[in-house]
């Protein structure tokens, strides 16, 4: 099974500088913390998994939180 290359896998340095309005990898690793970012893949239980974003996800996050002008946030 092949990813459609709008949905690739991204580490969280990808993401950071793909998405600048994620800040730095460890801005994003305390939004995984709090539960407040884009939906994340593990590849194992505890601190040894890695950590990959699927692009679908990233993207999915920013549109729900777009807010159009004249709108309360």
């Amino acid at each position: 099974m092949s990813l459609a290359p709008q949905d690739d896998l991204l580490t969280p340095k990808q993401v950071c500088e793909q998405y600048p309005i994620f800040g730095t990898a460890q801005s994003l690793a305390e939004r995984r913390w709090r539960g407040a970012g884009p939906a994340y893949l593990k590849t194992s239980e505890g601190r040894g998994g890695r950590v990959y974003y699927r692009r679908s996800a990233i993207e999915r996050w920013l549109n729900e939180r777009t807010v159009q002008g004249g709108q309360a946030a």
